[in-house]
């Protein structure tokens, strides 16, 4: 939620509070535990199904080490994601909340989402333009909230959006 070159995510712990110690039980890492060298050994110690990360990330052009997703004090460059161990077990889903992270060119034609699924995980959410931090933590409560009830993960997705448009999903305080 907070960096020392970009502008901080506010919305941030509430998300992933609300993600990990009320809809999913999982463990959360904010700020200083936001490490590649953190994000590797956690996985290596416990095959998480689902990773969500909740942060800045910047497809740019050119060579796919110019894009990024960033870490507490690091970037995590595209060319670095296999080295991340999602595919042993598979990772079942991962989430990219963050700005643009599906968004490819004809050097990295998959962006983040397709290039983590061609490194084995099974499903990725990710989006295509740049989204609202307070936004982001609406569509993700929603979307864990109904994710083990529906078999489908795109159908999960589509309930959620449409919750959203019908202004069934509200951020108070």
């Amino acid at each position: 939620s907070e960096f020392t070159e970009q502008a901080p995510l506010s919305a941030v712990p509430v998300e992933l509070e609300t993600i990990s110690q009320n809809l999913w039980q999982g463990n959360m890492f904010l700020n200083e535990e936001f490490t590649l060298k953190n994000l590797i050994n956690q996985r290596q110690n416990y095959p998480y199904p689902i990773i969500h990360l909740a942060t800045h990330a910047k497809f740019n052009s050119g060579n796919v080490s110019n894009s990024y997703i960033q870490l507490w004090d690091e970037k995590l460059r595209l060319n670095q994601v296999r080295k991340l161990g999602w595919s042993q077990p598979p990772v079942e889903l991962l989430v990219l909340s963050a700005c643009q992270t599906a968004v490819g060119n004809k050097e990295a034609e998959l962006g983040f989402a397709g290039f983590a699924v061609a490194t084995g995980v099974k499903s990725v959410l990710a989006s295509l333009w740049l989204v609202s931090d307070e936004g982001t933590l609406g569509l993700m409560t929603e979307f864990y909230s109904h994710l083990g009830n529906v078999n489908i993960k795109a159908e999960v997705l589509r309930q959620t959006q449409l919750a959203m448009l019908r202004g069934k999903v509200v951020i108070e305080d």
